[in-house]
């Protein structure tokens, strides 16, 4: 098995061909990709199949299994989003800016692809593909690097992949996979400075936080979504009912899902039992303050933990807060700067709460759940990040690249 340095080598090397490519040599690829995937779906879910068995074994709870299956819809979704990239505007060689110097130098400022990306990511083997096909659209090569409980489905999905560029001329390790799937290999592809241009972990806050604190390589941080819905006193009861049964149950295992709902204590004994109801209806468990628990004694009692929990999973914190202001500073204290919404008819409330609340995404009466590359319109994402460099919220294709400056002049010297 090749070491992680000389599978980074490799990424590197064929990010400079890449770099090069034209657009419509990468969307050959990424057609012959769609193509390939899809005709070799049996071969796809067979092994699949066999990561969800060793999951089961393995105790894997049913959240994360959702998040490692694939299936045949799955697999004609993938397809799809690869085809939609197909569409999107290339952002390499956007001249975005020019001027021309009172010295005669004309300056322009172009998109340019980030080199060679690393992926570090967990039980998702769909991005295992959104991660090489948005590398690949924008020019840049991809070590990835997932899970154990989705390495059979990963090989699958990277050894048809390479062999889709490579059949349009593009080099096949513009998509490489660390088929070592041990800490040593992730710690291994931290420290890759001058290899990897930039790392991106997918993830829980655990695998997140581990890149963070300790690659040498640049990261950009994603993913983890402690996402809050606030009911405010003026709510509609159905919308904010629906709004949060969605934004919690319509897939758990995702980081736009809520994992905890506030209430004003105005509106509080007459909605959230109702919602309550929903909520146990699709099978989440509540945890509560002391006066949530009054309203619904089903309720169990929540801790500071809690609160700063990010589930993914049928389990959701709730509190009654006295105002707007608290919900916001519960936020503050709580959240992970993904995505929160409020559901409310004042719009003096809804400005407040779009202007105070500090987060990636920030909805008035929709679902988290929207907070989402395709959703947003930009196809596919890489993930999405919840800092404020070098990009945030959902990262499409112009995320992944940089810019620099190209200068043209007839003799000038300084």
């Amino acid at each position: 098995m090749a070491s992680v340095l000389e599978l980074g080598s490799r990424v590197k090397e064929a990010s400079r061909l890449l770099g090069i490519a034209n657009s419509e040599q990468k969307n050959r690829a990424l057609a012959a990709i769609a193509e390939a995937l899809w005709e070799r779906r049996e071969e796809i879910v067979e092994a699949n199949a066999a990561d969800i068995a060793a999951g089961r074994e393995a105790g894997l709870r049913e959240g994360l299994i959702d998040r490692l299956t694939l299936n045949e819809s799955r697999i004609a979704g993938i397809c799809d989003a690869v085809r939609e990239l197909i569409r999107a505007e290339d952002p390499v060689g956007i001249i975005e800016s020019g001027s021309v110097r009172p010295n005669g130098l004309r300056i322009e400022k172009v998109r340019v692809p980030l080199g060679a990306v690393g992926i570090i990511f967990e039980s998702r083997p769909n991005v295992t593909v959104d991660g090489a096909v948005l590398c690949l659209k924008s020019g840049n090569a991809v070590l990835l690097r997932g899970g154990k409980e989705a390495i059979r489905s990963n090989k699958a999905l990277v050894a048809i992949m390479r062999e889709a560029a490579e059949s349009c001329g593009l080099p096949a390790d513009c998509i490489v996979l660390v088929e070592d799937t041990s800490r040593e290999s992730a710690n291994e592809m931290m420290k890759l400075s001058g290899i990897l241009d930039v790392l991106i972990p997918r993830g829980g806050a655990g695998l997140i936080q581990a890149v963070v604190k300790n690659s040498s390589v640049p990261v950009i941080e994603t993913g983890v979504g402690n996402c809050h819905i606030y009911i405010e006193r003026t709510a509609d009861a159905q919308m904010a009912e629906a709004i949060t049964v969605n934004a919690k149950t319509s897939r758990v295992s995702v980081c736009n899902a809520a994992e905890s709902l506030l209430i004003d204590e105005e509106c509080a004994p007459s909605l959230l039992p109702q919602i309550a109801k929903a909520l146990f209806d699709k099978g989440v468990t509540l945890c509560g303050c002391e006066k949530s628990r009054a309203l619904v004694p089903q309720m169990e009692p929540a801790t500071e933990e809690d609160y700063a929990t990010e589930f993914l999973d049928y389990r959701m914190s709730v509190r009654v807060v006295p105002d707007i202001t608290e919900a916001i500073a519960h936020i503050g204290k709580f959240g992970t700067g993904h995505s929160e919404a409020i559901v409310t008819r004042d719009y003096a409330a809804a400005e407040k709460f779009l202007n105070e609340v500090d987060a990636a995404a920030v909805y008035v009466n929709a679902s988290t759940r929207f907070t989402d590359g395709g959703e947003f319109g930009f196809g596919a994402e890489i993930g999405i990040s919840t800092q404020k460099l070098h990009a945030r919220g959902p990262m499409g294709l112009t995320a992944l690249t940089s810019s620099k400056y190209r200068i043209y002049g007839n003799g000038q010297v300084r």
